[in-house]
């Protein structure tokens, strides 16, 4: 008995120090080979922008918690069932709405996670943004509509406070879909939509806007916005008698989970001398960066979500967190950039509404 015990506990520590030095390859791989290529910064520099500059706070995007009902391949946050400590609470949230309330260039609050709506004070947060006379997105991940009985009246929740819906679909195949979200994740996702349909959303006249999201599966750069949105259209109508709005066709960055995977499977070099030969000066003046500020579970202050993943602050040192927000000085803030920032400005560009031109 005493030997299983010994052995059973020698194996947990191998396994514990494997993980660990698979993520310290990781890292060193990527430093290693980042040496290789071009400086980003340097790369907008070069076009003139020395550096590149925040044009305004239109958008307050806020990522309310790494819970999720969910764990995708490609979540640049990390974010699973695991998470439940990381969830914003009530008083940061409340903080938020003071700041929402008196910068009045924010028009959008744009509420991601995780699945937000697992965050207890969604609704409420929800509910005050819209008396606030705010457009509020939810970024959707469909499948916790169909989660738990709690959130089947989402839709009828949603629709109430004409909130914008955001909605991750892979593909409009199930094999596809199931292969990069998990097992179900395609039959859930099409029984929402239809929920979401049903009380108007992605229709005609009822003001109630339904968008979809599709990233690539594997080391490779999204195809046309507007060729991916007509074939969606077309089969989820054909095939569901699905209706929605605009498909936004959004680049994977080489950060969390989709930079494990490159580097596990030697895709990591290849994937980003194809960003940088794609990379598109006309995209810059779009950069979803320049008038969005982005916000952290804990209140920390990001120019970005995927800068927020990576724990690069905004470069203003007496206001990096919501307790010391400064609205005049992150307005007219230098944008900070680093080697990921190369997926945005791809071919035509990406970020969080799809392509930028």
């Amino acid at each position: 008995m005493g030997v299983k015990q010994k052995s059973k506990s020698l194996k947990a520590r191998e396994d514990n120090l494997s993980d660990s030095f698979f993520q310290l390859e990781v890292l060193n791989g990527r430093q290693l080979m980042e040496e290789q290529f071009p400086s980003f910064a340097g790369k907008i520099a070069d076009l003139g922008h020395r550096p590149l500059k925040s044009t305004g706070i239109q958008i307050f995007q806020l990522n309310i918690g790494k819970l999720c009902n969910q764990t995708c391949s490609h979540c640049h946050v990390d974010a699973g069932p695991d998470r439940k400590e990381e969830n914003m609470d009530r008083a940061t949230l409340e903080r938020c709405l003071e700041i929402i309330g008196a910068t009045p260039s924010i028009t959008t609050v744009d509420i991601t996670g995780g699945a937000p709506e697992m965050n207890p004070h969604f609704r409420w947060f929800v509910e005050e943004c819209t008396k606030l006379g705010k457009q509020v997105i939810d970024r959707c991940n469909l499948t916790i509509i169909m989660a738990n009985k709690k959130y089947h009246d989402m839709p009828e929740f949603l629709a109430k406070h004409k909130v914008q819906i955001v909605s991750s679909l892979p593909y409009f195949s199930k094999k596809r879909t199931d292969s990069q979200r998990g097992d179900g994740v395609f039959e859930d996702s099409i029984k929402a939509l239809q929920m979401l349909n049903a009380v108007g959303y992605g229709k005609e006249g009822t003001g109630l806007e339904l968008h979809l999201v599709y990233n690539p599966s594997g080391a490779f750069l999204p195809d046309n916005q507007e060729n991916l949105q007509a074939e969606f259209k077309r089969q989820l109508s054909r095939k569901y008698d699905i209706v929605f709005n605009n498909l936004f066709a959004i680049t994977n960055l080489p950060i969390a989970r989709f930079l494990e995977y490159l580097i596990e499977s030697d895709n990591y070099k290849d994937y980003m001398q194809a960003l940088i030969e794609a990379f598109n000066p006309a995209t810059v003046m779009g950069l979803m960066c320049r008038n969005t500020i982005s916000v952290s579970w804990d209140g920390y202050l990001y120019d970005c979500d995927f800068n927020q993943m990576l724990d690069l602050k905004v470069s203003v040192p007496e206001s990096t967190h919501l307790d010391t927000f400064d609205a005049n000085k992150l307005q007219e803030r230098n944008i900070v950039l680093n080697q990921h920032c190369y997926g945005c400005t791809a071919g035509a560009g990406s970020s969080c509404g799809g392509e930028i031109m």
